[in-house]
């Protein structure tokens, strides 16, 4: 027996219709200090700080942390965000901010 007009039809959900998701990656560099990238994801993404401190570790060790998987746009954003945020003041060579990129989650 069929459904009947009462019966709500459930639309099952496929990844296939979902938003493809997309890490903000951080990439290292010897001029921003872990004070420096803390303070920032702490500013920008809300982490907390040992959070922040783990990524500070990442970053330095493996050469870059994975900082958001969101959506394209708001990756767009998070990775604009970080470029602008600017040099650390607490080293005198350091020119501008860090380096960010955005690339495909998955």
């Amino acid at each position: 027996m069929g459904p009947s007009v009462a019966d709500p039809v459930i639309k099952q959900g496929t990844q296939d219709e979902k938003s493809p998701l997309f890490h903000v990656v951080l990439l290292d560099d010897d001029d921003h200090t872990y004070e420096y990238v803390m303070e920032m994801l702490q500013k920008l993404f809300a982490c907390s700080s040992s959070a922040a401190w783990n990524h500070a570790v990442e970053v330095d060790t493996q050469g870059r942390t994975v900082v958001i998987t969101c959506e394209l746009e708001l990756a767009q954003f998070g990775r604009d965000q970080i470029l602008a945020y600017g040099a650390d003041p607490r080293m005198p060579r350091s020119k501008g901010s860090m380096t960010a990129i955005v690339e495909p989650a998955g």
